[in-house]
């Protein structure tokens, strides 16, 4: 490969801030506003126009599993539909206020930023960190402003892929321990037009219709092109509208460009075989049609960074309670491991054989990077096993962990102290006075 060597320039600090949130998706938007309720000066960028991430950019359909948190019962709060509002209709449906109405919910978020006093940049790409020796004090940028310096006393990686650490030099592993590979990704899309008096709403891998053509999931599977081949439908808060997650593309690693859009072309080139599929077979689909995709490709996995401490599926399934916990009541009854060759759950994957387990909690040690001092972890990147990833990784409990690592990166500020020697007991205490309630683990 040709190289081009660049030439060394001056480029100007945009902004000094006591604390750098880099990614805005549910753990970095969590963080930013937790962070700058507590006074200390923060910024949140993102490299797309709006907040949310999959939430809302990506068109998930809903909030998943049970977990409890203050900040996140606040966001539910916040973004349900109310009678009155020109997004609500009146019909109430299957888990109604986990259901995500996208357009209310970047609203919502906006809304929250500026009331907490962050500092908030769309359209911005972290390419690169200031380093002085294992500190990171801040966070080159590329935007239609050009190339800029962002300056910080601590930086959050909420990026998903954890592109600010690694550029850092913090240790990772990509994908599951022993092959390296990653689960799939996908573009969500909605379709108008359902009737949804007849409709039928698979939700898991593992849920099954009886139709007369044969059972909905084998019929996808035989016919809808490789690697998609499963359906899983959503209600959402529309009339007559329902949330599609059929697109599938194997073998793609999200921190590589060229894989990226080659994703994005695979899942978009299944959507039309999808919409043929779903007017033939399932019922109320049958003049379905699609009105809206995701405007960014869903990755689920790529790096897992090695903390202090390496979550794993017992913990999880042993509903392990840390001493030194900053997420508490974490909850969701599945390993959503997506097949890592073809459609469907991954045979490593747990759904209805998934056990009924009280809440988790995950402790500050796997927000805690090694070797690299003033950065924090949050989101689908922290320091956890392939399998443990598939549970912690959906988005109720990174909106936990941005509260957590918020709350953490802030006190590091206030007592000026590196955030691997703050006192945990402090994080918690103000956890709990938000509303975190101990005694009952469900």
């Amino acid at each position: 490969m040709k190289k081009y060597l660049e030439p060394a320039r001056e480029i100007p600090v945009k902004h000094e801030v006591d604390v750098l949130v880099v990614g805005g998706g549910p753990a970095g938007f969590s963080a930013a506003v937790n962070s700058a309720r507590l006074g200390v000066k923060t910024m949140l960028i993102e490299q797309t126009g709006g907040v949310g991430g999959i939430a809302t950019m990506g068109l998930m359909s809903h909030w998943t599993g049970e977990t409890e948190g203050p900040f996140y019962n606040e966001l539910l709060d916040k973004s349900k539909e109310r009678e009155g509002e020109f997004y609500y209709y009146g019909e109430r449906k299957w888990g109604w206020d986990k259901i995500i109405n996208p357009e209310k919910l970047r609203i919502v978020m906006l809304e929250m930023i500026e009331e907490s006093g962050a500092i908030l940049q769309l359209y911005t790409f972290a390419c690169d960190v200031i380093m002085d020796g294992n500190n990171i004090v801040g966070v080159i940028t590329e935007s239609k402003s050009g190339r800029e310096a962002i300056m910080a006393k601590i930086v959050i990686d909420a990026s998903g892929d954890g592109d600010i650490a690694a550029k850092a030099g913090a240790p990772f592993f990509m994908g599951r321990e022993k092959d390296r590979k990653m689960q799939p990704v996908s573009v969500m899309f909605k379709v108008g037009g359902v009737d949804t008096s007849k409709a039928v709403y698979p939700g898991q891998f593992n849920d099954r219709f009886d139709l007369p053509q044969g059972e909905l999931q084998e019929l996808a599977e035989q016919e809808l092109p490789h690697p998609a081949g499963h359906v899983l439908l959503y209600p959402s808060t529309l009339p007559d509208v329902v949330s599609v997650n059929m697109t599938n593309c194997t073998d793609i690693d999200g921190t590589k460009v060229e894989d990226l859009t080659t994703g994005e072309i695979i899942c978009r080139k299944q959507i039309t075989p999808i919409i043929r599929f779903l007017r033939k077979h399932v019922p109320g689909f049958e003049n379905c049609y699609v009105i809206s995709t995701s405007a960014i490709l869903g990755v689920r996995e790529t790096r897992h960074f090695i903390g202090e401490y390496t979550l794993t599926e017992e913990d999880i399934l042993n509903s392990r309670f840390f001493d030194d916990w900053i997420v508490a009541k974490a909850l969701f009854h599945q390993l959503d491991v997506h097949s890592l060759t073809g459609s469907g759950l991954d045979e490593t994957g747990m759904q209805d054989e998934f056990p009924r387990i009280a809440s988790y909690t995950i402790p500050y040690r796997c927000f805690l990077p090694k070797k690299i001092d003033s950065l924090l972890l949050a989101g689908r990147n922290i320091s956890g096993t392939h399998l443990a990833h598939s549970n912690f990784r959906v988005m109720p409990i990174c909106v936990n962990m941005g509260q957590g690592v918020g709350v953490a990166a802030a006190l590091s500020v206030k007592e000026k102290v590196r955030p691997k020697d703050l006192n945990v007991q402090k994080i918690q205490k103000i956890l709990i006075e938000c509303g975190y309630n101990l005694e009952k683990r469900y």
